[in-house]
């Protein structure tokens, strides 16, 4: 009793050890979707008030949201192409570590650009601009050539892929095309086959002699000619417009003996 006692009980605290896993578990993937969900709302916010910002505000204030959203436009394109072509291709591994490497350099850049946008003094602002226009010029130029590196890549694996891909149904079809011809060759030779045997058959003398002393000879179509067997009158089907035939007396009498009657 009492180790089946100490069985449930164990039972018991697995049960909620798992439990308690479980929901830790499930509490941590929520956690990580809200807070994916808010720094996707955050990042739209952001970008649609830089937009208005470019077109209400010009002069240095416009062109620094011009220059924040160039450069976000350019990671971020790179950023998704090296993450799907990563998943395919291992070799895309080095290039989204030197990305990450660029990432760094382009948060850095967003936040001078960012705390320029509260500089009271536009002099200060315009003096500063060509460095960051020179900087984010380098950082998105090398995004690109890490952007279109790996684009160029997967085109040519794909053409590659679809080159051999191709190359291979040519292959299959001249192989239908093949097993479609053969029976009708076989078919051909079968009946060049039976044409020759009946002429040979037809050429060799008679085996029985008839009725005048001469041979017949018989080709294959009688050899195969099946034979025609006399039809059992008692499974013979009878039609309703047929008379019954008509019983003859017997020589012998009634009871079809030998004796005559006296």
């Amino acid at each position: 009793m009492e180790v089946a006692v100490a069985i449930f009980g164990l039972l018991f605290v697995l049960f909620v050890v798992a439990g308690v896993f479980l929901t830790v578990r499930a509490v941590q993937a929520a956690k990580r979707g809200v807070d994916r969900k808010v720094a996707q709302a955050r990042r739209t916010v952001e970008d649609t008030t830089l937009r208005a910002r470019q077109f209400t505000q010009p002069g240095v204030v416009g062109e620094l949201a011009q220059l924040r959203l160039s450069l976000r436009t350019s990671m971020r394109a790179t950023q998704e192409v090296l993450r799907t072509g990563s998943s395919d291709d291992a070799s895309l591994d080095e290039a989204v570590r030197l990305f990450e490497r660029l990432s760094a350099h382009g948060r850095e850049l967003d936040d001078d650009l960012r705390r320029l946008e509260s500089e009271p003094s536009k002099a200060s602002i315009a003096d500063r601009l060509p460095e960051l226009r020179e900087r984010l010029a380098r950082i998105t130029h090398s995004a690109e050539s890490l952007r279109w590196a790996a684009r160029d890549r997967a085109r040519k694996f794909a053409e590659d892929d679809l080159a051999a891909l191709s190359d291979q149904i040519d292959v299959e079809a001249g192989a239908l095309r093949h097993w479609t011809d053969a029976p009708v060759g076989r078919e051909h030779e079968r009946e060049q086959t039976g044409a020759a045997g009946a002429a040979g058959a037809a050429g060799e003398p008679g085996a029985g002699s008839g009725a005048g002393g001469k041979g017949h000879a018989r080709g294959p179509a009688e050899d195969e000619a099946p034979a025609i067997t006399a039809q059992d009158p008692h499974t013979r089907p009878t039609y309703p417009w047929e008379k019954s035939p008509r019983r003859e007396p017997s020589r012998w009498g009634k009871d079809g003996g030998g004796g005559i009657a006296g």
